[in-house]
């Protein structure tokens, strides 16, 4: 089965949660969707807010064709690659109201000379890129390639907006809908994700295979910790949920601990 992340990825601007500063009503970045001029653009933020989801709807919103890189296993052959298909795209349909879309995740960890590859593609509009990043673009984009782009800063996730996509992902979901659950609690669940709406996701589709399906679900701190506890050794093993949740796990284990030696030091 999809994932559950995977399932709940919005598929346009009006279910997208978060970055109302750039995709809210009379926001910069909806405004440029809506008159179909995208620059080149370099989404910087903490992992988790969206930045993949929100280059898919650009593409989507444009009716552009959409090309995915991951700058950890990609390199300049499958650049170059990309910037073919693009360019026979535009000739063989003489395509005049846009040019495709590259998203190249974790842009920052392109090397420079992979960088480099991009410079002409972007410069003559063959396609437009979208980097995501969770490095300041001014230390680990190259100047040239960072000119020709317009930088847009994604922010944190809130409570309220993760508070949102779960209660969006019980009530909307197909599976998670045909169950009975109930959001007694979610600080557990916020405090495991830190703050990655992924990471969120893939905590509550933990917590919901843990309970009998034909049982009712009140999600609980003292439920999710639980379970966090237990499945943490043996779920999913060699996938990458196994990682998030022992990721996610540390991070409240540290922060119990912070919050242990702030109390000590008032008492």
């Amino acid at each position: 089965m999809i994932p559950l992340a995977e399932r709940m990825r919005p598929a346009d601007l009006d279910h997208y949660i978060g970055q109302t500063h750039l995709v809210g009503p009379d926001a910069i970045l909806r405004k440029s969707i809506a008159r179909n001029i995208i620059p080149s653009i370099i989404f910087w933020g903490p992992p988790g807010v969206g930045k993949t989801t929100l280059a898919g709807i650009i593409a989507k919103e444009l009716k552009r064709p959409f090309y995915v890189l991951s700058a950890v296993s990609s390199g300049v052959k499958d650049v170059r690659e990309v910037i073919d298909k693009a360019q026979r795209y535009q000739h063989e349909l003489k395509v005049v109201q846009g040019s495709p879309v590259l998203f190249i995740d974790e842009i920052h960890r392109f090397s420079k000379s992979q960088q480099d590859s991009l410079l002409n593609a972007v410069e003559k509009g063959i396609v437009t890129l979208i980097g995501a990043t969770t490095e300041n673009p001014s230390f680990e984009v190259i100047s040239p390639l960072l000119s020709r782009c317009q930088v847009y800063v994604l922010k944190e996730l809130s409570k309220q907006d993760l508070i949102r996509i779960v209660e969006q992902a019980i009530h909307q979901d197909a599976e998670l809908k045909r169950r009975k659950i109930t959001l007694e609690e979610s600080e557990a669940l916020l405090r495991l994700s830190g703050g990655d709406a992924r990471k969120l996701l893939n905590l509550l589709e933990l917590v919901v295979n843990s309970v009998p399906a034909d049982a009712d679900l009140n999600i609980t701190n003292e439920l999710v910790q639980s379970i966090i506890q237990e499945k943490i050794a043996i779920y999913d093993k060699n996938g990458e949920k196994h990682y998030d949740i022992i990721s996610a796990f540390i991070k409240s284990m540290r922060e119990a601990i912070r919050m242990r030696r702030f109390t000590t030091w008032h008492e």
